[in-house]
């Protein structure tokens, strides 16, 4: 039962980073437009590199391949992102600060999930690897 519900959960969790990961490259001149709009240097390429962050830790939490590897990809993702993106602290209209905050904690939740992770003996059960 157990085994079931990591699984699940590995699905659900994977699965959300890799559709994110896609959504980098599909909509990439939206979501670089917006990375312009909050100074990050090289927003396409930002955007690209983020996205293949969110790839590979999404496959690797999904697979079960390489763990280790994709949860510091999703780390080296979440951390910045979250305070470069989602700084709502700076943000005046209540609207759009109470977005950034939902955005911002929500992703401080993925990475407390993600981090999670580090805690269990590897290889996963049903992993490629």
């Amino acid at each position: 039962m157990e085994s079931t519900i990591f699984i699940i959960g590995r699905v659900l969790l994977g699965s959300y980073f890799i559709y994110s990961g896609y959504n980098h490259f599909a909509l990439i001149n939206m979501m670089s437009g917006y990375a312009q709009s909050k100074g990050v240097p090289s927003p396409k390429v930002a955007v690209g590199f983020s996205g293949l962050l969110l790839l590979i830790g999404g496959l690797s939490i999904l697979l079960g391949v390489y763990p280790t590897i994709g949860v510091i990809a999703l780390v080296l993702f979440l951390l910045p992102v979250s305070f470069m993106m989602h700084a709502f602290w700076k943000i005046q209209d209540p609207q759009m600060k109470m977005g950034e905050r939902v955005n911002f904690l929500k992703n401080g939740a993925l990475l407390g999930a993600t981090l999670m992770l580090f805690a269990l003996p590897q290889p996963w059960p049903v992993s490629l690897f």
